[in-house]
């Protein structure tokens, strides 16, 4: 559907000072190209000034009548197709500015023609005119606007011409051409091509075919073109035509997006190129068109008596192929599929073609006979023409039948400001013309902005100012009107670069307490304020957001009074809102945001009511639903709130289970608990706080997740090991004890009884720091932890001390080093050897009993020493368990030959009469 609005996008226009009738006419960087009539034979040359002023640089000679041209901005060159003796030439026109100089010297030579050095140095000051010969009369031309490349229709093939630039010397640059491929295509007619990017169009009577290129590699040494078709979109019936726009970079020719638009008579297709071939817009002509053409802001057609101008789909569509943030909350941009619209009908008389060249139009009109009698008389204009009745002019001066104009349009911040005062006529009546007509000037600004020249714009600012302007517009209108796309209200002012205060400032009136505010005024509201923005609302703004809330959604009132935006709001105000809203609705985030504000007022009675409320289990997981009462982010780093700093002295239970509840529910990062509590409890970087260590053992409990427990283990081995070591003792009381945790968490384990023989030996010096110890035992007897990564954080506990023993011995019992563990304990703790066989020697590793420890235990015994009689009393326990295990006759050949008889006689009589007994 095709919108129509009476806008103004047309200015002054100019007449172009031809000499001749023009056949045929193009554009190119700054000046204007005009092939006349077959009489003359001839191309005039105007450079284009500013408010479309022509002034003619010259003009020269042409073999024949030009049937096809086309300008290459890339080599600025010109290219023609021309008729001669009935025979077609194919020809391109290099250095023609130098004819404006004065100069009448041309070079014609042959594409590819190899020329000597000191021919060449008179090719600075001369024109050089390249003919390409062809096996087939060329039809249609085109030029890549990226690299200049030359792509030439012929019956049953494209052939394309590779620009090059050949360096004769250091002062000298020419132009050549080189026949890089020969595309074949059985019954193809082409009637016109276009090719940008390796991406070509084709217009035949019937189709239109899209073909992309693509580099295939066939050898390290050469390097082939192939042909693929995209798509035929349509049939294209009594001719057609087609084009394509690019979107470039200021300071490289990079392709951004890529448009294709073909005609028919009363309807035209555009669509966009890329992994997929899709249709963008469809537009309706109100009459027979005679020819269009696409630019990246606008669609102009020309019909029998009018210059028609249509709004386009290109900037919304190379925006999302520029940046991936629109269509989020980020960003926005009006959609691809939005309706087009007409925003101008130009009479003229007899519009024949057209062309685009920056802001201008250039038109050609020509009157029929009938035009010329009929102005000429004050009586009423037939309507009828018949074709017959065009005749030729034959004397320009007394027939003035034809004109040339240059058109300009009107500057893109003039329209905008046109288009937003015609949307304030649908203001109040209707809602999507008003949305419409804006996001039409939004896009229009959106374009302009997207030129390749817009950064040496004089219109650079104001470009950026109206951009900015529309999108505050774009987000009114979402905010105010009930309509289906309301979330865009909070992109549209995301980019508008307003601040929450000049939004509300648009929205909501002073003294205004009973309205209905829409669904997106409320969107854009909730996220604005649920995000860690650095605005802080003034205590008037504030208030008005409480009320807004209050009237359009009250079960936000808790979420938004978190909102660091809301940090001035007045206390009391939000207290009896929220007591309206408990009446209705109590939750238990209701109840912990005003026990938040009762002490933001010091009113701490109000405050132990409030907490009184539920239990401390569901005010933990109260904190779930709005994280922001206990931390915000500021500058991207988590900050403690006065409700946080409060719990931390008063209820650190509390506190700590509100952080678990929080982690386990993704609201808080394991390194952002790390940060939260070091700068709740004002630890340096290094230092890490009890209240912190409490949160590691109370997330251990909880935890499922294999990776989170392991680093937990170790963070909280290693501040065991590190408090151990330095003899240094937590700065305040933990929040559970050793056999607390052993009772919650299956990370700590009972403590093994060897373990706790090994520490009732020896000094009582580790008793100051026995919960440290106990916990760190009570980890590694429970097999949670990697022992191969904890073995550099246990480092620092040596062997020395029975600490660092138990540490060493149940490393290796992990690891299963059984033989080291027993060497470990009989050299240093022989009491618990036993203790430790009887625990650990099981199963797999009870033969160890007699391989290993009872070997040992014999050597050791022979020895004198203090350990004597401990050695024997421990022999004498690992005998009673190796006679009952082993066969008599196994058992006699362990014992030593030199051994007293009286010792071992009891056991090998007890080991005889088992064997008897079974």
């Amino acid at each position: 559907m095709v919108q129509l609005y009476n806008l103004h996008p047309f200015g002054s226009q100019r007449v172009v000072p031809c000499k001749q009738e023009p056949a045929h006419f193009c554009c190119g960087q700054d000046v204007l190209f005009v092939a006349s009539t077959a009489a003359s034979c001839r191309v005039e040359v105007f450079a284009v000034r500013e408010q479309g002023r022509c002034e003619a640089l010259g003009s020269f000679a042409t073999l024949g009548p030009v049937l096809r041209m086309a300008h290459s901005s890339a080599g600025d060159y010109l290219v023609t197709i021309e008729e001669k003796s009935k025979a077609t030439f194919l020809r391109a026109y290099m250095n023609w500015r130098c004819m404006s100089s004065g100069s009448a010297r041309v070079c014609v030579r042959m594409v590819g023609h190899k020329m000597e050095e000191s021919y060449s140095e008179t090719l600075k000051e001369q024109m050089s005119v390249v003919e390409m010969p062809l096996s087939d009369p060329p039809l249609c031309i085109s030029c890549c606007p990226v690299n200049g490349d030359l792509l030439v229709g012929c019956k049953n093939k494209l052939v394309m011409f590779c620009l090059k630039y050949l360096v004769i010397n250091q002062n000298l640059t020419v132009l050549d051409f080189e026949r890089s491929l020969i595309l074949h295509i059985d019954n193809l007619i082409p009637a016109e091509v276009a090719f940008c990017a390796r991406h070509i169009a084709v217009t035949t009577e019937l189709d239109v075919l899209i073909l992309k290129l693509e580099l295939v590699q066939q050898s390290a040494d050469r390097t082939e073109q192939c042909a693929q078709g995209v798509s035929a979109p349509e049939k294209a019936e009594d001719g057609g035509s087609s084009a394509t726009a690019c979107e470039e970079t200021e300071n490289e020719r990079r392709l951004l997006s890529l448009f294709c638009f073909f005609s028919l008579p009363h309807v035209g297709y555009l669509y966009s190129i890329g992994k997929l071939v899709e249709l963008i817009s469809t537009y309706q002509y109100s009459e027979k068109s005679e020819q269009a053409v696409l630019t990246p802001q606008f669609l102009h057609v020309i019909t029998s008596q009018n210059l028609q101008c249509f709004t386009v789909r290109c900037s919304a569509a190379a925006a999302r192929d520029e940046d991936p943030y629109i269509d989020t909350t980020v960003k926005a941009c009006p959609p691809v599929t939005l309706d087009v619209c007409t925003l101008r009908m130009q009479l003229f008389i007899g519009p024949r073609a057209l062309c685009h060249f920056k802001n201008h139009i250039i038109l050609l009109t020509k009157a029929d006979t009938e035009d010329i009698t009929e102005r000429r008389k004050p009586t009423r204009r037939m309507l009828s023409r018949k074709a017959d009745s065009i005749k030729s002019r034959t004397n320009s001066e007394s027939e003035p039948g034809w004109n040339l104009y240059i058109i300009n349009t009107v500057s893109t911040i003039q329209l905008y400001r046109e288009m937003v005062d015609y949307s304030r006529t649908y203001e109040n009546v209707k809602t999507e013309s008003c949305i419409h007509l804006l996001s039409e000037a939004h896009l229009l600004v959106r374009a302009a902005i997207m030129d390749p020249h817009f950064l040496k714009s004089n219109e650079k600012d104001d470009l950026l100012r109206a951009f900015r302007e529309s999108c505050a517009f774009l987000g009114d209108c979402y905010s105010r009107f009930d309509t289906k796309d309301y979330h865009l209200a909070l992109p549209y002012y995301r980019m508008s670069g307003l601040s929450m205060t000049e939004v509300l400032k648009r929205l909501v009136s002073e003294g205004d307490e009973m309205r209905t505010y829409e669904r997106g005024f409320i969107f854009y509201l909730t996220h604005s304020l649920n995000e860690d923005s650095s605005e802080e609302l003034s205590k008037e703004s504030g208030n008005k957001v409480l009320q807004v809330f209050y009237f359009a959604d009250p079960v936000q009132l808790p979420h938004i009074l978190c909102s660091p935006c809301m940090r001035n709001v007045c206390p009391l105000t939000a207290v009896k809102y929220l007591q309206k809203v408990e009446k209705m609705m109590p939750s238990v985030i209701l109840t912990l945001t005003k026990a938040f504000l009762a002490l933001k007022m010091g009113d701490l009675t109000m405050y132990e009511h409030e907490m009184d409320s539920y239990k401390e289990t569901t005010l933990a997981c109260g904190f779930i639903g709005q994280p922001r009462l206990l931390q915000q982010r500021k500058e991207g780093i988590v900050m403690p709130t006065e409700f946080a700093v409060h719990l931390k002295e008063m209820q650190p239970g509390l506190l700590v289970a509100a952080t678990v509840a929080l982690h386990e529910n993704s609201k808080i990062e394991l390194e952002e608990a790390d940060t939260f509590f070091k700068m709740l409890c004002s630890s340096s970087e290094n230092t890490i706080p009890q209240l912190l260590v409490d949160f590691w053992e109370a997330l251990l409990v909880v935890s499922s997740q294999e990776e989170i427990i392991q680093e937990l283990l170790l963070r909280v081995t290693s501040q065991y090991v590190w408090r151990i070591s330095k003899k240094q003792l937590p700065e305040t009381k933990p929040l559970k004890t050793t056999e607390d945790l052993i009772n919650s968490c299956s990370h700590f384990g009972l403590i093994f009884p060897w373990v706790t023989s090994i520490m009732s030996v020896g000094c009582s010096s580790d008793k100051d720091y026995h919960e440290d110890i106990s916990r760190l035992q009570s980890l590694l007897c429970s097999r949670s932890i990697n022992i191969a990564s904890a073995l550099p954080v246990l480092e620092p506990l040596t062997e020395a001390d029975n600490v660092g023993l138990t540490i060493r011995v149940l490393c290796n019992t992990h690891l299963g080093k059984y033989e080291e563990a027993i060497d470990q304990l009989l050299k240093r703790c022989p009491d618990a050897a036993v203790f430790y066989a009887q625990h650990e020697l099981k199963g797999d590793n009870q033969a160890l009993w007699w391989n290993k420890l009872l070997p040992e235990l014999c050597k050791r015994a022979r020895l004198t020493g203090n350990d004597g009689p401990v050695l024997i009393s421990s022999l004498k326990e690992t005998l009673s368990v190796v006679a009952v295990e082993l066969e008599l006759r196994d058992f006699l050949s362990l014992l030593p030959e030199d051994g007293t008889a009286a010792f071992f006689l009891p056991h090998l009589l007890h080991c005889s009469q088992r064997k008897l007994l079974t």
